[in-house]
């Protein structure tokens, strides 16, 4: 089976942010390649988006709604509804996820 994918509003602002940070530090090149590779690593999940796992910080406190893939240092988190893959944020993951998490996923 093949699942579609979209996007949160959160995920899509999390992916502007992103190139533009590393744009504004970096360059457009080495922005536009990043975001190239956190684009292929959520496109993948379009074939076997079961591969993921629970978020520990949403584990430990019970919630096994999301899984996570990764393109480091970003952690992508998703959910699975039927035929869909819905990615609702993109982080890096030298933040504290735990509280990040809990602010984003559980509002």
């Amino acid at each position: 089976m093949i699942y579609r994918i979209s996007y949160s509003e959160a995920a899509e602002h999390d992916l502007y942010a992103i190139h533009l940070y590393v744009e504004s530090r970096d360059s457009l090149k080495r922005a536009d390649m990043l975001l190239e590779g956190i684009s292929q690593a959520i496109f993948s999940l379009k074939n076997m988006p079961e591969r993921g796992h629970c978020p520990q910080e949403l584990e430990l406190i019970g919630i096994r709604d999301f899984r996570e893939a990764h393109f480091k240092p970003y952690r992508i988190i998703y959910s699975l509804h039927e035929d869909e893959v819905v990615v609702h944020c993109v982080l890096d993951g030298g933040r504290d996820m735990q509280t990040l998490l809990q602010q984003r996923l559980l509002q």
